[in-house]
């Protein structure tokens, strides 16, 4: 009876709301006649199906699958996923504070946040969650449990956990705002270049790099590597906010358009400009998104700074969230951005009227723009870095000891066999007997993976079958694969080097946080290097920010 009468109400509501007198277009008159017909079905299925339904559930679903057919940015958010919305937009929310992930059938704590609730009640990485206020979570996803997690700050949960090499504990938590940094480290590089990493843009991302750069300013700095690889983007204006500090004040740094006119907008830099000669290489790769490439993007445009890394992501779109009933919200697509030059760096077409499905635009539709210098710069598929640097793809043996949690297990031993360590992040390494240890372990585990060799022989053999040779080169066939499998024996001792640097960057998380680890990185990241190197020599730098001249 309750769910005729909330059906009723809604029906009602949408009525007011579809039919208020105006002048109507044919669009108008669709949206009321198909949402009658949506209402009358939802009603039909509540009073007559087999079994009883779930509205809630239901209108999701109904709801998701439509905005899927738009573009992936335009999301409903239910009320019961409003915390989404806040870390979206504030970058913080109420918990605990701690990634957690699947492994198998157990939910796991990966890493809890420096300063958080989960690290001060003594939670660790490989903490099986067993239960949440005395509920069992077998059979729970990690997103479930991430629900049971969250709550409002100052409620307090009881967590049981089981941790490998530290036994069974419960433990009681009191829940905080949990606020995601914007930058989860700075520093300096060596004696003049600075180094910010920044990972996202939530409210007040501008004010935390313009504290960053000052600080490392009074440090001695005398130019910054940003880094913005992995950083998929976030509010528009923290972009312009950041820009602010590099380039005068009133300078255009992005413009939206979109279907409604009176709702375009152009956004500028709106107070004095803090440093706008300091070099600046800005890092990024394929993860880089939205508000990433606006301010890379600045950066190329107004050849303020050398971009270095891979081509970004290329998403132009601009998104706005709009609060609807009953504590709901829908993010939705309404514009596309434009940066300095006038290019809109959107990879994937979601408009084309020509076609139902979202296609990648060609290179042959790219327009050519120019930079304030002078320089040619393209308007398709993300920004373009001005020196990309070399693809640095893991081995196979790598990825199978991440996926399969074996480097993730070994540090979080080391951490419970050493738990007083002091562990400085920038000097320490893994050493022979360190290694050694690492290989011992190996030996008592399964794990497997294919090499690239493996994977063409597989194809050899698939060929040869269906041709009918491979009787005729069986013997040479099995030959390969055996010297194969026996030099697949020696590969950790080949990928000593690759798997030692991210096994120490593994292990210094559990002592120093996210934070450790990225110290632990950067000597010897591949990015960093040549960012350090163009930084150092000024004239390549500038060179490279001077548009190329033919030479008759």
């Amino acid at each position: 009876m309750m769910k005729k009468k909330i059906i009723k109400y809604w029906i009602f509501a949408l009525s007011i709301g579809l039919f208020l007198p105006r002048a109507w277009g044919q669009n108008d008159f669709e949206v009321a006649k198909n949402t009658d017909i949506f209402v009358s079905i939802l009603r039909e299925l509540n009073s007559k199906y087999a079994d009883e339904i779930n509205v809630t559930d239901l209108t999701k679903t109904a709801i998701d699958a439509m905005l899927v057919s738009l573009d992936p940015y335009t999301v409903y958010y239910p009320e019961s996923q409003i915390e989404d919305y806040r870390i979206m937009t504030l970058g913080q929310y109420g918990g605990i504070g701690s990634i957690i992930q699947q492994i198998g059938k157990e939910v796991v704590i990966a890493e809890p946040y420096e300063n958080s609730p989960a690290a001060k009640a003594g939670l660790f990485p490989g903490d099986i969650i067993r239960k949440i206020d005395n509920q069992s979570v077998e059979g729970k996803n990690s997103e479930e449990v991430t629900t049971l997690l969250k709550g409002q700050p100052g409620t307090t949960l009881t967590i049981e956990v089981e941790h490998p090499y530290r036994g069974k504990r419960v433990l009681h938590i009191t829940r905080e705002e949990i606020k995601l940094p914007n930058i989860p480290y700075y520093g300096m590089l060596d004696s003049k270049i600075g180094y910010i990493k920044l990972e996202q843009f939530t409210e007040n991302a501008g004010n935390e790099v313009k504290n960053a750069f000052q600080k490392l300013k009074e440090q001695g700095m005398d130019a910054l590597v940003l880094d913005l690889r992995d950083n998929g983007g976030g509010l528009l204006q923290e972009a312009v906010n950041i820009m602010n500090i590099f380039v005068e004040q009133n300078t255009l740094i992005a413009s939206t358009k979109g279907k409604i006119k009176a709702q375009n907008n152009t956004f500028k830099t709106r107070v004095p400009v803090l440093d706008k000669n300091i070099p600046v290489v800005v890092l990024v790769n394929s993860h880089s998104a939205s508000a990433s490439e606006i301010v890379s993007g600045s950066f190329q445009d107004l050849d303020r700074g050398v971009v270095v890394g891979k081509k970004t992501f290329g998403k132009g779109l601009v998104q706005n969230v709009v609060p609807i009933s009953y504590n709901t919200s829908l993010k939705l697509t309404v514009s596309k951005y434009y940066i300095p030059s006038g290019r809109c760096v959107q990879h994937i077409d979601y408009f084309g009227k020509d076609s139902l499905h979202a296609k990648e635009i060609p290179d042959s539709l790219a327009v050519a723009y120019k930079t304030r210098k002078g320089r040619t710069v393209y308007d398709k598929g993300g920004v373009s870095p001005d020196v990309v640097t070399p693809d640095t793809m893991p081995s196979r043996l790598l990825i199978s000891l991440i996926m399969n949690n074996l480097i993730f297990d070994f540090a979080n031993r080391y951490h419970a066999q050493h738990p007083t360590l002091s562990v400085v992040p920038n000097k320490f390494a893994i050493d022979e007997p360190l290694y050694k240890e690492f290989v011992e372990y190996m030996n008592s585990k399964s794990y497997e993976y294919e090499t690239d060799t493996e994977l063409l022989l597989d194809d050899l053999k698939n060929a040869a079958e269906d041709e009918h040779y491979f009787e005729t080169i069986k013997p040479l066939y099995e030959q390969i694969k055996t010297k194969i499998a026996e030099e697949k024996k020696q590969e950790l001792k080949k990928y000593k080097q690759e798997i030692s640097t991210f096994l120490a960057s593994e292990i210094v998380e559990r002592y120093a946080f996210q934070k450790g680890r990225i110290i632990n990185l950067l000597p010897s990241d591949p990015d960093i290097v040549v960012a350090k190197s163009i930084l150092h020599d000024l004239s390549r730098y500038h060179a490279i920010l001077s548009p190329k001249t033919k030479k008759n």
